[in-house]
């Protein structure tokens, strides 16, 4: 047998044959052996099971795409929204992070740790109202203790009485909302928050961090601040706070303007030592010189002109037992006397009737919508007045006013933007003096503001529209440019959009007005200031104003 031989030629391609094909091989098994560990699964619950090893990995990218995945094939898993927001923690968007857990909350509305997740990220944003509207649902939080930082001077059981909530005890919603209200119609803590701090044992400790208006202030120079506040108007507020540290308050303004002299002073207490009710006195005397016309600039005749004095006393008691409904009710005897009477044609002898005055109030005022979430609320309120007036003839006047009101913070915390609404109506029955007509301007003893009508001209009233039955829409925004704890600077634009009408006279406005413009407030030391500029659209007046800031 003779052994077989084989060309060197073919013996060469044979061995890189047998060479590309061991390479080949070697690269395929290397391929398979570094994509074992990620091989796409298949159902919902591999994926969840490699999100959460990439989670523990810390590859929170990669984790967010598997449970992106997951949640894809099994959308009605309440897990995947839930692990998918504790990746957002992880990456600091907070934001993303609450989304996702109400959108958990929405597949499953009592689960416990969506609900606790969501009110701490709230809790931690300084948001209580949203962070107490989740953790209610579970019967949190619970509280510890009650206190006060520093301690103030009002009396302890006063202030006792304004909380809503006792310590040992759930903090509800409602609670929290009612306690802010009473702190607030106390009238002594112009700036207060009412925190909630953690406590290692899972409870919270309730504290109020305020500052305290006592006797002239009790802020230093601030009190220097509060009394001389009014000047550039000519006036003073001298006030008195927490008489015989029982929140009884003593405010009063004295202006010697010679065109509106005025001397008004209040003095509110709480009702039978409680803080859920507050009653009020107070006087207020004028003696104005008025003349209407059309604008408050350019040529626009003296249509009227008279002299007014009014006297005024009359009583309230409001009601602060709850965070969302409030009433009041009060009654005012007045007199008023004209004097140096032009009327023109444009005046009325019912309007400049001289007589004693019998007013009775009710006033209900109620939140419609809360949503603590986007920190933003709707509010709704309502006044009836009904008067008799003893003038020659007696004269009977009945008002009805509606509002509504909604207030927005677009940030999730702080008040660096804020955003405001409200639209008033309101409608007189019968024949009422000129001093009970409504007027859309800017004035200091009006509060239906329209930017670009001022209601005085060369100081005096009467150059805004007035009547009888008037629909005004005002809003705002406020932009933060400045702060530092004693100086606080803000601005935005402004549109104010009205009508006023009164059937039978030539007053009102005859048409929609619209105004826009900007506000520049200023605060120092709580004392504010609000300097506008607002535009006519229609009129094409332009106007600047300076006013005081409640």
């Amino acid at each position: 047998m003779t052994a077989a031989v084989t060309h060197p030629a073919r013996r060469s391609w044979l061995c890189w044959l047998l060479l590309f094909m061991l390479t080949v091989g070697g690269l395929d098994s290397r391929a398979q052996s570094t994509q074992a560990p990620t091989l796409k699964p298949r159902t919902s619950g591999q994926y969840f099971r490699q999100g959460m090893a990439l989670a523990k990995a810390g590859q929170w990218t990669a984790a967010e795409h598997a449970f992106e995945m997951g949640q894809r094939l099994a959308p009605k898993d309440v897990r995947f929204p839930e692990e998918l927001a504790g990746v957002a923690f992880k990456q600091n968007k907070n934001a993303l992070a609450k989304r996702r857990l109400r959108a958990a909350l929405r597949l499953d509305p009592h689960d416990g740790y969506a609900l606790d997740f969501l009110a701490t990220l709230y809790f931690l944003d300084g948001n209580y109202a949203a962070a107490l509207k989740y953790w209610n649902r579970e019967r949190k939080p619970l509280i510890a203790n009650i206190s006060s930082e520093p301690l103030p001077q009002v009396s302890p059981a006063l202030l006792d009485q304004a909380f809503a909530f006792s310590p040992a005890s759930t903090l509800l919603l409602p609670q929290y909302l009612s306690t802010e209200a009473r702190l607030n119609a106390l009238g002594i803590f112009p700036a207060f928050q009412l925190n909630l701090d953690a406590r290692p044992d899972g409870r919270f400790n309730a504290t109020l961090r305020a500052h305290e208006l006592d006797g002239f202030g009790g802020a230093g120079w601030g009190d220097l601040a509060f009394l001389l506040q009014g000047l550039p108007f000519a006036a003073v507020e001298p006030s008195y706070w927490n008489i015989r540290k029982q929140a009884i308050n003593f405010n009063s303004m004295l202006r010697w303007d010679d065109e509106k002299r005025r001397a008004f002073a209040q003095l509110s207490g709480p009702w039978q030592g409680s803080a859920k009710y507050r009653w009020d006195w107070l006087t207020d005397l004028r003696n104005e010189n008025w003349a209407l016309r059309r604008e408050s600039a350019g040529p626009a005749p003296v249509l009227a002109s008279f002299n007014m004095r009014t006297e005024r006393g009359g009583f309230n008691l409001a009601s602060y037992a709850s965070g969302r409904i409030g009433w009041s009710v009060g009654a005012e005897l007045s007199n008023r006397n004209f004097r140096s009477v032009e009327p023109g044609t444009i005046v009325t002898s019912h309007m400049i009737a001289s007589g004693i005055e019998l007013k009775q109030r009710e006033q209900l005022t109620g939140v419609l919508w809360r949503v603590p979430e986007h920190r933003f609320v709707l509010s709704a309120g309502t006044q009836f007045e009904a008067a008799r007036l003893w003038s020659s003839p007696a004269q009977n006047i009945e008002k009805l006013t509606g509002s509504l009101l909604w207030r927005w913070f677009p940030r999730e915390q702080g008040d660096d933007y804020a955003m405001t609404q409200q639209l008033r109506s309101g409608k007189i029955f019968g024949r009422a003096p000129i001093d009970e007509l409504y007027i859309l301007g800017l004035e200091r003893d009006n509060d239906l503001p329209m930017i670009a009508h001022i209601g005085t001209r060369d100081g005096l009233k009467g150059s805004a529209p007035l009547g009888r039955d008037y629909l005004l829409q005002n809003w705002e925004m406020d932009k933060n440019i400045y702060g530092n704890g004693l100086l606080k600077i803000q601005i935005g634009p402004v549109l104010d959009i009205g009508k006023i009408t009164d059937p039978g006279t030539a007053l009102g406005s005859h048409q929609w007005m619209f105004d826009t413009g900007a506000a520049l407030k200023l605060r120092v030391l709580g004392v504010g200031m609000v300097f506008t500029y607002g535009r006519g659209l229609r009129s094409g007046v332009n106007a600047l104003y300076a006013e005081g800031l409640d």
